[in-house]
């Protein structure tokens, strides 16, 4: 896999929370599911994105939006149209608080509106994320981006329109594998705009050689690395390697594959009843001290305590 390939394998949208907002103006949602990402997407009519403290985004009918952080965004007709509408996840779709009678809009399990005909509809699916690994996606994105609609993904929206349209089985399933593909689109899309101020990581991946060395760590992490072998694998010499992938990446080959190996070990903290000795055998550690003292020196902490901590996040979040 390469970098961006690693950091999306936790990122997909299994049994993703999906649906439609079929609005006539004035209108405004209020989302506040705390999703970590949001992808968005106007089928029809256009809308202003804002995320408290950022200025509103204009979005045209087939631009591809995404939206980071589990704060509360809002998506309306106009900047200043006061939200009127909630929506918690796939819970709840209702009047605002404010509003004199609290009532249900919600048209079926993913549609929301007071009717089929609307002259806007927006379609969302909501990500949650795989943990620290997904995280470094994260880093990377505004809290709102946008890819103006182009003619190479309409194919795509029109599929996936005609699906959520009809309640065909497996229709969660063909839906997932739908939002995957925009989402993967969305993001190459714009890491390829200058605005991106896409991070070395990704930068370098079309380099022939810092490309390859990047791919190589993150096939086989575990594997003892040094620069010589991994410029003896590109077909580089040991300085050539370690200057350019410098100069690209924005810090050593060795910095890279440890803070990469600290954050697949802090998943897997979080994730399994593995032992700390077997999670530094997995990343590329020969045992829990070296793992502990390459914890300790890029997070500050030890791995027992960072596992303790991700424990009691959990329970906390499961009230």
């Amino acid at each position: 896999m390469d970098a961006l390939a690693n950091l999306l394998y936790e990122t997909r949208a299994r049994g993703a929370v999906f649906g439609r907002s079929i609005l006539d103006p004035p209108w405004s949602l209020r989302f506040l599911g705390g999703s970590p990402l949001t992808l968005m997407t106007m089928l029809s009519g256009t809308a202003w994105v804002r995320v408290d403290g950022t200025a509103p985004v204009r979005v045209e009918p087939g631009d591809l939006v995404i939206v980071t952080g589990a704060a509360p965004h809002t998506v309306s007709d106009a900047p200043t149209t006061p939200a009127d509408i909630d929506v918690h996840g796939s819970e709840r779709c209702v009047t605002a608080e404010g509003v004199d009678v609290t009532e249900d809009i919600r048209l079926d399990l993913r549609a929301c509106g007071e009717r089929y005909e609307g002259s806007a509809m927006l379609l969302t699916g909501m990500y949650q994320l795989g943990g620290e690994v997904s995280g470094r996606l994260l880093e990377a994105l505004p809290p709102v981006l946008r890819v103006p609609g182009e003619d190479r993904h309409h194919p795509m929206l029109g599929l996936v329109t005609a699906e959520v349209e009809r309640a065909d089985p497996g229709q969660q399933v063909v839906v997932d594998r739908m939002l995957d593909l925009l989402l993967v689109y969305t993001l190459r899309a714009w890491f390829a705009r200058p605005e991106a101020r896409a991070p070395g990581w990704y930068r370098a991946l079309g380099d022939p050689v810092v490309g390859e060395a990047l791919r190589l760590m993150h096939d086989d992490p575990a594997r003892p690395w040094t620069v010589r072998m991994l410029a003896d694998e590109v077909g580089v010499s040991r300085s050539g390697l370690g200057h350019r992938f410098t100069l690209l990446v924005g810090e050593p080959p060795m910095a890279y594959l440890a803070g990469w190996r600290v954050s697949l070990a802090s998943d897997l903290l979080r994730a399994t009843d593995d032992t700390v000795a077997s999670v530094a055998r997995q990343v590329g550690y020969a045992d829990a001290f070296a793992l502990s003292a390459a914890f300790k020196r890029i997070r500050g902490i030890r791995p027992s305590d960072h596992r303790r901590t991700a424990a009691a996040d959990a329970r906390a979040a499961l009230g």
